[in-house]
């Protein structure tokens, strides 16, 4: 994909630039060429026409070259671009929010702390998006969009039991799925090891995953507040037929959720479509709201997915890298991107671009509060592994909680502070 800009700059006095000038034209004198990397599935290939022919209209000049990267090793082709032991080549490149940390500690990533405040209204980025992104007060990932889960449920068998609001507090939640699970209907459908939820409870009982205390990083899942967290998870968690030793994916939930005798589910919006594709007699019938929080007017914390942009060091024009980031966090493609992908815009200041969206409209409060998993290298390991959700599965079939709940933290002790 070609996209051409003409990049302009004024020298500025050393003291106040922000950014390099750009380079007019290639070192043959033709278009200069900067490189965009995109995960598959994260643009339509609708937006990115879309985007391509307003910024090629708006820029000529410069070529663009979107490439889109698979999930799968993308870890290992970031960080030889990074260290410049790849032939590929990348001026911008789409990270999961989690992964930045990982790169940081590579190194190679440019700092953008300035381009944030000056340009891309940091102050207003989601705390999930932009935490992970930064270290020690430096700014390197910039946050491009995010999804987290919501609660889907079946309109029907809410109506058929007199709930005619969905719950804005625990409390309420507890209560209406006690009164949807009933003979063979599920009041929800949650099964035992999924974590991401887990999390969401565990941040509003104000405890966390693990902590980093005097450099070491030591699980915290032992303590009071993430204890009370599995409990609650362990109460709602009962008024289903959840398996209690697998995640959401054994079997995947939208396949059970379609069958049409579970009330609820806790998934991302997207989910919505699949459930309709398995079961059309479901189509319309399927609404959205946040996770509840403990108290109704703050909705629960949830874990924010969704990723951010990186540049590297080694990009051979950081202004040109630099403008197409602005493009991208504009409010114009963030609103076109989140209105295209029913994702949450970047910004807490723009969740009302999504209005008419109920998916998205439901996942924008729980965004707000969003948090993201400890800021780790080592993070990816810890869910390779995932001591957490053995965890949960020891609780839920009757372990001594506080017992299971101290070797899982040992255990996120031993792979966050090890060495490579």
């Amino acid at each position: 994909m070609k996209l051409r800009f003409l990049a302009v700059c004024t020298a500025l006095v050393a003291a106040t630039a922000l950014t390099g000038c750009s380079v007019l034209g290639g070192s043959d004198g033709g278009p200069q060429k900067v490189t965009l990397w995109l995960m598959k599935g994260s643009a339509s290939d609708g937006f990115i026409k879309k985007f391509s022919d307003a910024y090629e209209k708006d820029h000529p000049g410069v070529d663009l070259e979107v490439k889109i990267q698979e999930w799968t090793g993308i870890g290992d082709k970031v960080n030889a671009v990074l260290k410049g032991k790849s032939k590929d080549k990348a001026d911008v490149i789409e990270v999961g929010n989690t992964q930045v940390a990982q790169y940081i500690e590579t190194g190679g990533l440019s700092e953008v702390t300035l381009e944030g405040l000056r340009e891309w209204g940091s102050k207003d980025w989601l705390k999930g998006l932009a935490d992970p992104g930064s270290v020690n007060g430096a700014q390197y990932g910039v946050p491009w969009y995010a999804a987290n889960r919501v609660v889907i449920y079946n309109k029907d068998l809410f109506a058929n039991a007199g709930i005619k609001t969905p719950p804005k507090n625990r409390a309420d939640w507890i209560s209406a799925t006690q009164k949807l699970d009933k003979g063979g209907q599920q009041g929800i459908y949650l099964p035992g090891q999924n974590w991401y939820v887990l999390s969401g409870f565990i941040w509003d009982e104000g405890g966390d995953l693990a902590v980093e205390t005097g450099g070491q990083w030591l699980g915290t899942l032992d303590s009071g507040e993430s204890l009370a967290a599995m409990e609650f998870y362990k109460q709602i968690q009962a008024l289903g037929d959840g398996p209690k030793s697998a995640d959401e994916e054994t079997p995947p939930q939208a396949e059970v959720f379609a069958r049409g005798q579970v009330a609820q589910i806790i998934a991302p919006p997207g989910q919505a479509a699949q459930i309709e594709d398995l079961n059309p007699a479901l189509k319309g019938k399927l609404g959205f709201f946040s996770i509840p929080g403990k108290a109704s007017d703050k909705p629960g914390a949830v874990l924010t997915g969704g990723s951010d942009l990186i540049i590297p060091d080694r990009t051979a024009d950081r202004q040109a890298a630099v403008d197409v980031i602005t493009a991208l966090v504009s409010e114009k493609w963030q609103t076109e991107l989140a209105r295209e992908m029913s994702y949450v815009p970047n910004k807490t200041t723009l969740a009302h671009v999504v209005e008419g969206n109920d998916g998205a409209t439901a996942m924008a409060p729980g965004a707000a509060q969003g948090r993201a998993t400890p800021k780790s290298a080592r993070w990816a390991e810890v869910e390779a592994k995932n001591p957490i959700k053995p965890y949960m599965t020891a609780v839920l079939s009757g372990r001594d909680p506080k017992e299971a709940a101290r070797a899982a933290s040992d255990e996120l002790s031993k792979v966050l502070s090890s060495d490579r």
